[in-house]
Formats: structure tokens, C-alpha cells, sequence
């Protein structure tokens, strides 16, 4: 057993973990971590995809209760039946358009300089929808503070899901961010922030759930069984921080907005692109 590389699994997974659902892009991050630590080629692209499961799963327990709502409903609750159908309508976009693209994709954008001006370019987004939403939603007006159009996961109509999930393509471009770009989107689409950010947790789940089964067994021949300690190590590990991140992101969105994560990624992508460019660090795919 190597050590070193279930070490090197461990770092991706707290990497997967802490950046999966922050508008910051896990697989940006894994890539250029990926790159530093020497864990890359085609075989490390699957253990990427597929350890994001182990973050979705985090989703699944920490909002058990609701899903298990969900589940036990769905033949005579409206609620739970309106909450199953847009999660279906909103995941369907990503599955179409990542079978369409996804090849084309991991040939020519799964290198850090692209995911470093993805990086700068959903900053500048970022930055801008938040202060159009503060525009829009931080005004008083006589009945007080102005509210979302869509409060909670359970006011969204199906064409508010498919708006999100249209959206959510955006991030087959790695440093875009999955959720960023269904946060972020879900917002300028009139949703608070609180809600943005739960339907990104919920749409996470069947988005990443498939696309890692899809990519190991497409990918199944690059694998043995000697990998298996390298996934299980990832798996836990991004369950765990995943876990920690979400409920930390809970109570920020309460309070906070995400102009920090917008100037994290601009800085962060600017420092990649200038060592790329100087060749103080030689980047690989």
C-alpha cells in the first residue's frame, strides 16, 4: 500500500470537501491540486469526479429529514411532489449537455491556466450579480424590507428549476463552479440567498451522484483493484469536510453575502495565471 498517495488522496478529498458547494469550484481547485501535488492523468480525473459523491452524501445526511419527506410523499403530497419534479427538471439540462460535451471538455479545459480565467471571470460575475441583488432586495419600502421572489426550496415553480438547471451547465467549464454558477444564477433569478443556496445542495445530488457512476464505468478499464483504498480514502475524507462545510455555509448565508468568494477567486486565479505566465510554477493538466 502507498502511503503517499493515500496521503495525496486525503488533501483531494478535504480539497473536494470544503470547495464542492462554496462558489469557488472544486473542480477548479482539484485540478490545481492535483497539479501541485503530482496526482494527475486520466486515472486521478476519475478519482476527482467520483470522490464528489462522498461530498454529496454529506447532503444526504445533513438534510435527511427533508428527503426522507420527500420520499415517503411523493404519491400524495404536493409539496414533496412539486420539490421531486423540479429537481428532475432542473437536473436534466446538465445530463444532457454533459453527455453532449463532456469529452470535448476534459480534453481541452482540464488545465489550470482555463480554470484560472474561469476563476477571474466568475468573480467579476459574482461581484456584480451581488450588488444587483442588493439593489434589488436591500431597499425599504413602505411594508419594510423587501423580499426574494422565492423564499424557500418549496415556492419554486418548474420553470424556475429549469432556469437553474440551464445555468448549472455553465459549470461544465472546470472553474466555473457548480455551485456558484447555480447560486449565483438562482439569485438573479430572484431567489434569496438562503434558498439559492439549499437547491444548490439538493440539485448536487443527483448531478454529481451521476456523473461519478457515469465516469467510472466509462472509465472502469483505467482502474484495478489495487485503487480502491485511494477512492475509499477520498470518499470518507470529502464526506467529513464536506459535512463541516455545510453547515458552516448555512449560518453564513444567513448573514453574509458572497463578495469575499469573488475576490478570493479573483486573486487566486490572477496569482495562477501570473506563475503560469512567468513559469515560477510549471502547471500541468
Amino acid at each position: 500500500m502507498d502511503l503517499l498517495l493515500l496521503l495525496k488522496a486525503a488533501v483531494m478529498g478535504v480539497v473536494e470537501g470544503l470547495t464542492e458547494f462554496l462558489p469557488i469550484s472544486s473542480t477548479g481547485h482539484l485540478i490545481l491540486a492535483g497539479s501541485l501535488l503530482g496526482f494527475t492523468g486520466e486515472a486521478a480525473k476519475v478519482f476527482d469526479i467520483a470522490i464528489q459523491s462522498g461530498a454529496m452524501l454529506a447532503v444526504i445526511w445533513e438534510y435527511r429529514a427533508k428527503l426522507w419527506g420527500t420520499v415517503s410523499g411523493i404519491t400524495r403530497d404536493r409539496v414533496a411532489q412539486r420539490f421531486a419534479l423540479n429537481l428532475v427538471v432542473a437536473f436534466l439540462p446538465a445530463a444532457f449537455f454533459g453527455l453532449l460535451l463532456g469529452k470535448v471538455v476534459k480534453a481541452h479545459l482540464f488545465h489550470p491556466v482555463p480554470v484560472a480565467l474561469a476563476f477571474v471571470v466568475g468573480g467579476l460575475v459574482i461581484l456584480w450579480v451581488e450588488r444587483r441583488h442588493r439593489h434589488r432586495f436591500g431597499q425599504r419600502d413602505q411594508d419594510g424590507l423587501r423580499r426574494a421572489r422565492v423564499e424557500s426550496v418549496d415556492d419554486m415553480t418548474w420553470l424556475d428549476a429549469l432556469k437553474v438547471g440551464l445555468v448549472q451547465c455553465l459549470a461544465l467549464v472546470p472553474g466555473t463552479s457548480r455551485s456558484g454558477a447555480t447560486i449565483i444564477g438562482a439569485m438573479l433569478f430572484g431567489f434569496s440567498r438562503k434558498a439559492a443556496t439549499e437547491f444548490s445542495f439538493f440539485l448536487g445530488i443527483p448531478t454529481l451522484m451521476a456523473a461519478g457512476a457515469y465516469s467510472l464505468w466509462k472509465e472502469r478499464a483505467l482502474l484495478s483493484v489495487g485503487d480502491l483504498p485511494m477512492f475509499a480514502v477520498g470518499f470518507v475524507v470529502s464526506f467529513f469536510s464536506a459535512w463541516l462545510c455545510i453547515r458552516w455555509l448555512i449560518r453564513y448565508v444567513a448573514t453574509h453575502d458572497f463578495v469575499p468568494f469573488a475576490w478570493y477567486r479573483i486573486v487566486f486565479g490572477g496569482v495562477v495565471l501570473l506563475t503560469a505566465y512567468t513559469g515560477w510554477v510549471a502547471w500541468k493538466a
